[in-house]
């Protein structure tokens, strides 16, 4: 049974350039999801805010789906955190272009926290189950981050309002099932954990030799990358802080290259958090082992991961991560913050390694290892392809997603009511 899916995204858009300051995974899962749903046989209308005046009310982003931008605040770029205030208008927006053009859906599937209260708003007056996936969670943000959350003061208690009116939950991983138990009271009954995944056509193993030919880099220099955003939760000091420990446990040179950023070139006078690593490397004597490249897009990105030997990222807060597996997929070895999705994603001692948050020292060790032993680095390697092609693509998550649709639909009972405006 297939049919027509509001797919509810307000600050991430498949439509948006990734890498930005609020332009990320979420982006991509809609992108994947949406796509693959279509070609399942479902119909599938991407809701996401307006930023730009000069946008069509509807853009086809393949067969069978298509982005609807509603209007809600000002047309104009806004950090999400600034969205809630004009999530009602959101909600009378989706419901006035139902009215408008005579459109039905048969589920309602909702990306983040204020998405899900869009969906449940919607849900009742669609007569629809309302799936959602959170991408990340308030209770947890808050507990990491403390006064530096900057999300709005109802984010936890519309979330608890989502746990209990959605229909069926989608978990990333199992540490996000747990945290739904344990934080917000969910029926585990109704949590279906689905990873996420990655592109295997798009982030595919590249040749080492040419890839760092195409990118300019040193040939034979051992090289370590991080590729992601540039924020202080990612934990790109801690990686820094590694590095001169690192240098003395090395015989030859290094460096670390760093991906991401808010401009093409890093500048620094340009992007604080950059200028902020810079320093310390600096005061650590490191500065000339670190790269910042500035932002990639991401076709660009299976070079950077091919040419590295090894992949690191160790934040101390990260809900799941896609970046680990973008290397993984392109044959590169990752090692990791135990953290989140990451726990699930890099197999520890087969694909790469787990290390604690804010350890430079075991992350510095276990960087030495890898760099220092060929043979292991190989079998990371080909280990760590074979793990994301089994494992972690986009057709496993949308087989598994539109199974999880067909139950829904096929419910004894299940209302189909035709859009009527909310009381």
């Amino acid at each position: 049974m297939t049919g027509r899916v509001a797919m509810i995204s307000e600050h991430a858009s498949p439509l948006a350039v990734l890498g930005g300051e609020d332009a990320g995974g979420q982006n991509v899962y809609v992108d994947e999801v949406s796509r693959g749903l279509a070609t399942m046989g479902y119909a599938v209308d991407v809701f996401t805010r307006r930023d730009d005046p000069g946008l069509p009310e509807t853009v086809e982003l393949a067969p069978g789906v298509r982005v609807v931008h509603v209007t809600a605040g000002p047309a104009t770029a806004l950090k999400k955190d600034h969205f809630w205030p004009h999530m009602p208008e959101f909600r009378d927006e989706c419901l006035r272009f139902c009215e408008r053009t005579g459109t039905t859906y048969s589920l309602v599937h909702a990306n983040f926290w204020m998405s899900g209260w869009v969906a449940c708003e919607l849900g009742p007056v669609f007569g629809v189950p309302v799936v959602q996936i959170f991408h990340a969670l308030g209770e947890v943000k808050r507990r990491h981050q403390g006064e530096a959350d900057t999300s709005p003061a109802d984010r936890i208690d519309v979330e608890r309002r989502i746990v209990r009116e959605a229909t069926l939950i989608i978990s990333q991983c199992p540490a996000e099932q747990e945290e739904l138990v344990d934080l917000y009271g969910a029926d585990p009954g109704k949590i279906v954990v689905v990873p996420s995944a990655v592109n295997t056509a798009v982030f595919r193993p590249v040749d080492r030799t040419e890839a760092r030919q195409a990118l300019g880099w040193p040939a034979d220099e051992p090289t370590l990358l991080y590729v992601g955003r540039v924020l202080p939760r990612k934990g790109i000091d801690n990686l820094i802080r590694a590095l001169p420990l690192l240098r003395g446990l090395l015989p030859a040179a290094f460096r670390l290259v760093v991906v991401g950023g808010e401009t093409a070139d890093a500048a620094l006078e340009r992007e604080p958090e950059i200028r902020r690593l810079a320093g310390l490397a600096d005061e650590l004597g490191a500065r000339g082992l670190v790269h910042f490249e500035g932002h990639r897009r991401s076709g660009d990105l299976h070079r950077y991961y091919s040419a590295a030997d090894v992949f690191v990222s160790t934040p101390w807060y990260e809900p799941y991560g896609l970046t680990p597996l973008e290397a993984m997929a392109c044959g590169t070895p990752a090692v990791v913050s135990a953290v989140g999705g990451m726990k699930l994603t890099v197999a520890d001692g087969e694909t790469g390694f787990h290390v604690s948050p804010n350890d430079p020292a075991q992350l510095a060790d276990r960087l030495a290892t890898l760099l220092t032993d060929p043979p292991l680095r190989a079998r990371f390697a080909r280990a760590a392809r074979v793990r994301v092609e089994t494992q972690f693509t986009w057709s496993h998550v949308v087989r598994k997603v539109a199974a999880l649709y067909s139950g829904l639909l096929a419910a004894p009972g299940r209302a189909r009511n035709a859009p009527r405006r909310a009381a």
